[in-house]
């Protein structure tokens, strides 16, 4: 009797999760929206001032190097000055140097579920190429920005049915090895994406403070301090 029912509380489970991350996913995107345009709107009152704050800031890195030059030039004409040993530089490895196996098995992974998921497989339904194509966009973007464990973890999310996709009988043959569940990861990942955004100063601006268009005032006082340093910094050039 247990064992029926297990199925079911496992379905439940799962659409729990899909539920928890779809609101998840929903809030992330409010707030992402609301800090995007808040700084939108930052820029059209202190544009300006940004502008010439970085472009006097470019110039200040210039002087300096340029400056640095001017000395080494003239500790070069001194008596006791001795052309410094170049020292060895040695190449940074590449990730795909560094643990090849993890590379080619991310390979693996990729080429095996990309073979099975890809939209042109099933251009005669419309629902089946929609959900194909977000399955697709997620796992080439699991593929280039993600680890290892999530890649196999969303590898045996797809292989195991979890995806919508009617996958074809050789899919069956398929041979899935993750510790991990990847509804749970990516849960956890929108959590700690929110929390993230959540802690981002404009967004603390736009729900703490009483009028959040203060914070230009504040803004425009710790620019025009900034440009007032980089001015006179600059002024005398090299």
């Amino acid at each position: 009797m247990n064992k029926k029912r297990l199925p079911i509380a496992n379905q439940i489970d799962r659409q729990t999760l899909l539920d928890q991350i779809q609101m998840l996913e929903q809030e992330l995107g409010e707030i992402q929206g609301e800090i995007q345009a808040f700084e939108a709107l930052l820029r059209s009152h202190i544009g300006h001032l940004i502008v010439e704050a970085q472009e006097l800031f470019v110039l200040y890195k210039q002087i300096k190097k340029a400056k640095k030059a001017k000395r080494l030039e003239q500790k070069k004409r001194g008596k006791n000055y001795k052309e410094p040993k170049s020292l060895l530089v040695v190449p940074k490895k590449k990730k795909s140097d560094v643990i090849p196996e993890e590379q080619k098995e991310r390979k693996r992974l990729y080429r095996e579920a990309i073979l099975h998921v890809h939209p042109d497989k099933f251009s005669i339904n419309e629902n089946e190429t929609e959900i194909a194509t977000e399955v697709t966009s997620r796992l080439i973007e699991i593929y280039k920005m993600g680890s290892l464990e999530t890649l196999q973890a969303y590898h045996a999310h797809i292989f195991k049915g979890n995806t919508k996709i009617l996958l074809g009988d050789d899919a069956s043959k398929i041979t899935v090895s993750s510790k991990g569940d990847y509804l749970q990861q990516e849960k956890e990942r929108l959590e700690n994406a929110v929390d993230s955004a959540k802690n981002n100063h404009i967004y603390t601006v736009i729900v703490e403070y009483e009028n959040p268009l203060t914070f230009v005032d504040e803004l425009r006082v710790y620019y025009n301090h900034r440009i007032a340093q980089l001015k006179k910094r600059t002024r005398k050039g090299v």
